[in-house]
Formats: C-alpha cells, structure tokens, sequence
C-alpha cells in the first residue's frame, strides 16, 4: 500500500520500526548502520535514530559497528504463541508436514482407552485419507494412540518398549481402506507426552522402507517445530493445553 493510501491512523514511524527488525535474519544476524538503512530504504540518520530506539529497549545491540537483536525480540512473538492451545500452535506445522509429505496430517491427544484428533490438514490430493478433528479413535489401532499409550507412566501396551526406543509408531494398513498410520510423540518443557502428531498413508502410494526413509524425518522435523514452539509458551506441565487427559 503506498503511502498516500494509508490511512489517517497510520503511524509510519512504528512501520519503519518494525521494518528494521525483520532486516535482520539467518542471512543477515548482524548488519551495519549503513546495511540497515539500505535494506528499509532509509536515510542513515533515520535508520540511526530507530536502532538507538531499539538498542535503548533492549531488543538490539551494538558493538560499536554492527547491530544484532538479542533474545528479547521473542518477547514480542510470545504473546501471540502464549495466548494459543495446543491444537492452534500446531495446525501451521500439521499444514506445513501435510504439503512436505503429500500426506494427511493430524494432532492427536489421549481421553482415556480412545485418541482424539484435535487439529488436522489434509493432503492436497485427489485420494487423500479424511480427517476429522473431534473423531475418535480406539487408542490400540492408531499409531498415535500407540505411542502416546507406550509413553504413558503406567503403560497398558503388552510391549512399549520398542516403540520407546525408536520414538515412533506404525499402526498397519487398515484392511478397509489400505491406509496405515505413522506417529510420534509431542513432549512439553516436563518431558511428557502430551499429544502425538500422526501421518496417514495410502500403502499403494509408498513402501514401508520409503516410509521410514522419506516420511519419518519429515514428521519428527514437524514435531520438533511444534515442541519448540511449546517451550515458547513456557507452560507449566499439567496446565490446560485443549487437549484431553488419560484417566
């Protein structure tokens, strides 16, 4: 939007501001005085006084020559991430390992013998296998439930242990339908298990060794994002997470 159509509440100010933060990234850590300005099309003496800005609330340093963010910049993202449920602040993830995969994805939690999908995205094909979030799903015959079943303190499985050592579960194919389900399990700050994020897989479409191979990376890369997102929100372990609870 250019300047002239912005609206008469607009403070261009707080946008250049902004725009100075998002010049640095992985490429660029730290930037000069004279990088900065280049980078939000800005005088040098603009660019000086939003860094100084920055720099005297903390969210920059300099070493004299060139300007970095430090930590407290997550300040500003944890509000956003803090205010979520579990379900919220992993659906972009869930949607991200679905398009990666080419496979549907879901977020599931454990409410007593059965598991619940709270949060799911679809492939984006014409034979992909349907989710529903709310539908539930006995926690034996589900990869999900497997492992969250395996990881539980006092587990009901006859042998979890495999499935503690490898981090991960296969359910088989459903005779039904011919999809089986691959999942691992999201641990917060505590170390618990508190849901497992779970791939649905058409076995015409991909062998089990091209599964462990291509597939399982791809989910523990999604569930590491979702922990890492979980640790943001610094919840205290057992506090309400949308999710349901083993009884």
């Amino acid at each position: 939007m250019s300047s002239d159509a912005r609206a008469p509440h607009f403070v261009r100010s707080f946008e250049r501001g902004l725009a100075v933060i998002r010049a640095f990234d992985a490429e660029h850590p730290a930037r000069t005085l004279s990088e900065v300005a280049r980078a939000c099309d800005l005088t040098r003496a603009a660019a000086r006084r939003l860094l100084l800005t920055l720099a005297d609330l903390g969210y920059v340093h300099s070493d004299g020559r060139r300007f970095r963010l430090t930590p407290r910049i997550l300040e500003l993202g944890y509000a956003y991430l803090s205010g979520l449920d579990l379900p919220s602040l992993a659906q972009p993830h869930l949607e991200q390992l679905a398009v990666l995969a080419g496979e549907s994805a879901s977020l599931c939690v454990l409410d007593g013998d059965a598991v619940v999908q709270v949060a799911a995205a679809p492939a984006r094909r014409v034979m992909a296998a349907t989710i529903a979030v709310g539908a539930r799903f006995p926690a034996y015959d589900t990869a999900a439930g497997q492992v969250l079943l395996a990881l539980a303190p006092e587990s009901s499985l006859s042998d979890p242990d495999l499935i503690r050592r490898q981090g991960f579960a296969r359910c088989a194919d459903d005779p039904e339908d011919g999809v089986s389900t691959l999942a691992a399990p999201v641990r917060d700050r505590s170390g618990q298990a508190v849901a497992g994020v779970s791939l649905a897989v058409h076995s015409g479409r991909m062998s089990v060794a091209r599964v462990h191979r291509v597939l399982l990376p791809q989910l523990r890369a999604a569930v590491a994002a979702i922990e890492a997102d979980l640790r943001i929100t610094d919840r205290v372990p057992g506090a309400p997470l949308g999710t349901g609870t083993r009884r």
